[in-house]
């Protein structure tokens, strides 16, 4: 069952006849869900959040929230709890009196309201935290009382606005694993923003991936991650070395390479794909010295080290490929290697048959 669902949702900014940010955006939230719109800047991603959240208007299109439809309720009717990037705690009051703020608005009791704040506090393990000022807390737990005020009014939806995008690299682990654990633990639905592919993988139940506002792809992580709907998703998701494929070959920007798919699979009538496509990650190609059997020769271009594994950039036949190799490997600018692009690697892409 959907807790949130958008219909043909169309949004813009300034005039109505300013361009469309959103365009008929469908889309089903399941209840009891995490689910990541993905996207880069300007794709339609937070535009769509602040819809949800009654901070934008539609030109267009129905929001309906468990059975109800809110596209016109005022943003404080709607059971929905919001967390931003910015953390927007209120620097004058304690860690407490942050969490307990939705609470006292809605004019919860003071025993109530305190075994509440206590437990929201508790359950991002920082109950002995409550009396610090926010800027007595670290980044992390700066964003966890955000959290915590978040879920104590106990919302029937929550909303996540790029919220991890300020800590460092540690810090966004940990509290990556702490949003799972939270929303698994209590249930609650939650629609979550973010630009960053590892985050969307990591959190997510589904990862609805926008472009231009569009929906271009709306699937498990899994799927998304193996098999891309689209040139576009592919490359978001890190096939950067992706060629057409035709008539039996590779065809790149400097010219075409022959290359056979397994028997069947580029053909229509034995698959629902036809394949035109065809992508890599660089992990998924691997470096040899040059010369080595059935693999495409080329010269290196760039080496990037990345502590596990080296990264090259290689000039080949079919134009600029990226590979990788064992971080023993000491090839340099401008030598000789060959690289291997196996098509049962690859991820297949193409128009339905």
């Amino acid at each position: 069952m959907s807790d949130l669902s958008l219909r043909g949702l169309t949004l813009a900014y300034g005039r109505k006849t300013a361009p469309a940010a959103v365009r008929e955006l469908d889309l089903e939230v399941p209840a009891g869900q995490l689910v990541s719109l993905l996207g880069p800047s300007g794709c339609g991603k937070t535009t769509t959040m602040r819809a949800v959240a009654g901070l934008l208007a539609p030109q267009a299109g129905r929001i309906v929230l468990g059975g109800e439809d809110i596209t016109a309720a005022p943003a404080h009717r709607r059971d929905i709890g919001l967390v931003f990037q910015s953390y927007a705690l209120f620097p004058h009051l304690s860690a407490f009196e942050n969490v307990a703020f939705g609470l006292r608005l809605r004019r919860v009791a003071e025993s109530e309201l305190k075994r509440r704040v206590d437990e929201a506090l508790a359950s991002v393990d920082l109950a002995e935290f409550g009396a610090r000022q926010p800027a007595q807390l670290s980044g992390g737990q700066q964003q966890r009382v955000a959290l915590a005020r978040a879920m104590v009014i106990r919302p029937r939806l929550l909303l996540l606005d790029e919220p991890l995008s300020n800590l460092d690299a540690a810090l966004r682990l940990e509290m990556r694993a702490e949003v799972r654990r939270l929303q698994r633990a209590l249930g609650t639905t939650m629609l979550y923003v973010t630009h960053d592919q590892d985050e969307a993988l990591a959190l997510s139940d589904r990862i609805v991936v926008m472009r231009a506002g569009r929906i271009e792809q709306d699937a498990a992580p899994d799927e998304l991650y193996e098999r891309p709907a689209t040139a576009f998703v592919a490359g978001f998701m890190g096939h950067e070395n992706l060629f057409e494929w035709r008539d039996g070959a590779l065809h790149g920007p400097r010219g075409v390479v022959p290359l056979v798919l397994a028997p069947g699979a580029d053909e229509p009538a034995r698959s629902p794909i036809h394949v035109t496509h065809l992508a890599w990650r660089p992990m998924q190609v691997p470096v040899l010295a040059a010369g080595s059997p059935q693999a495409l020769p080329g010269r290196v271009l760039a080496r990037s080290y990345l502590g596990d594994a080296v990264q090259y950039l290689v000039e080949t036949a079919l134009g600029p490929v990226k590979g990788s190799a064992g971080p023993e490997t000491t090839w340099q600018e401008g030598d000789a290697v060959s690289l291997r692009l196996d098509p049962a690697r690859a991820a297949r892409l193409g128009s339905t048959a």
